[in-house]
């Protein structure tokens, strides 16, 4: 397929080329998140390279990195970027790691922030680490004391279920913002092939579940996302998330990770600093964005899993200085080109969450 021809996620014949890719090649642990609906696909006219991303703004934002072999990669970066330039765009590749960045650090038309970490084990070294952590095993305890059960459910039974829908609805109505798109897409339930689901059941009900997505060349697996229902007993995500690494190791797999912790600091790189103006937005948004999204409460739940390591996951943009303009096109990215709506409803509904609360202590109050 010629470099220029595009094919959107929604059909049928990108969607099963960019998977049969992303299986023979993927590596970045954002890979599989290509499926997911929305992206466009770029493929290389050597058949054997795939990009997916998303235009916003001025410009292409990748999920990821391309998906090629690690020859090829950077004569596919080349290609896609002069496709991009062709129509006018910059590029972004959001949620890059080790290997693109490696090939992309001495060039003198890229710029790379950091992102945030992302904890990483050996399944096989789980259980001596779950066997160490005392406080984790009563999480454990009190989830299954509760009754809660986990169990694998074949991707027949999972795909588009009623009670994964449901816990997954519950779960995003607790958000302080609508729905996030790019590489956070929630609605994964229709494109479950080549994905694991591992479900925590209590009283005949969908507690929580996990989405572990394939990260094939490194015989690895991403938990793309773990909804659970605000009613789930105390442990239940603990609980879950040991059964499916534990299933993991017994299986033989090299490598899990959690995903992105977004304005994480735990991964260690140096000599490494983001811009002035960056250092200023990104801890502004960790101060005052709490409402919206708990970047630290998410953060200390991943590293309470006690990761082996934490590896740095960058932003990776195809000019000299990283730019406030390709930062707006991320925003313009995980919002669907509509950040200032998005915005919008999250102000709307924490003010409407502000009056509940006042309702409830007035009525406490009176009582």
């Amino acid at each position: 397929m010629h470099p220029a021809i595009k094919c959107d996620s929604q059909t049928d014949v990108g969607f099963r080329l960019a998977r049969e890719l992303v299986v023979k090649y993927g590596w970045n642990t954002t890979c599989f998140q290509i499926v997911n609906p929305g992206l466009e696909y770029w493929f290389g006219d050597d058949g054997e390279s795939v990009v997916g991303y998303v235009t916003a703004g001025k410009s292409r934002v990748v999920a990821g990195a391309p998906v090629c072999s690690k020859a090829n990669l950077p004569t596919v970066v080349e290609a896609f970027e002069s496709d991009a330039r062709g129509s006018g765009l910059g590029v972004c590749y959001f949620g890059a790691e080790a290997r693109l960045e490696a090939a992309l650090r001495d060039s003198h038309g890229h710029a790379r922030v950091l992102l945030g970490a992302q904890p990483v084990w050996h399944p096989s070294n789980w259980p001596r680490i779950m066997a160490d952590r005392s406080s984790l095993r009563a999480q454990f305890n009190r989830a299954r004391n509760k009754g809660v059960k986990v169990c694998e459910w074949s991707i027949e039974k999972a795909t588009n279920n009623p009670l994964l829908r449901e816990c997954l609805e519950a779960w995003l109505r607790l958000k302080g913002l609508p729905p996030l798109h790019f590489v956070i897409e929630p609605e994964t339930l229709g494109r479950l092939e080549n994905r694991r689901i591992f479900v925590a059941e209590h009283d005949s009900r969908v507690a929580a579940f996990l989405v572990l997505s394939p990260i094939p060349t490194r015989k690895g697996w991403l938990t793309e996302q773990f909804p659970h229902h605000p009613k789930a007993p105390n442990g239940t995500v603990e609980l879950m998330m040991d059964a499916a690494v534990r299933e993991l190791c017994d299986e033989g797999d090299e490598y899990v990770t959690l995903g992105l912790s977004p304005l994480s600091k735990r991964a260690r790189i140096e000599p490494f600093d983001n811009p002035a103006w960056l250092k200023f937005l990104l801890a502004w948004m960790r101060k005052h964005g709490q409402r919206f999204y708990n970047f630290d409460g998410l953060d200390r739940f991943k590293a309470k899993m006690t990761p082996e390591y934490w590896e740095p996951v960058f932003a990776i943009s195809n000019e000299r200085s990283f730019s406030a303009r390709t930062m707006w096109s991320i925003a313009l990215a995980f919002t669907e080109n509509r950040p200032l709506r998005v915005i919008g409803q999250g102000l709307a509904k924490a003010a409407a969450q502000e009056v509940r609360n006042i309702r409830h202590w007035l009525n406490f109050k009176g009582t």
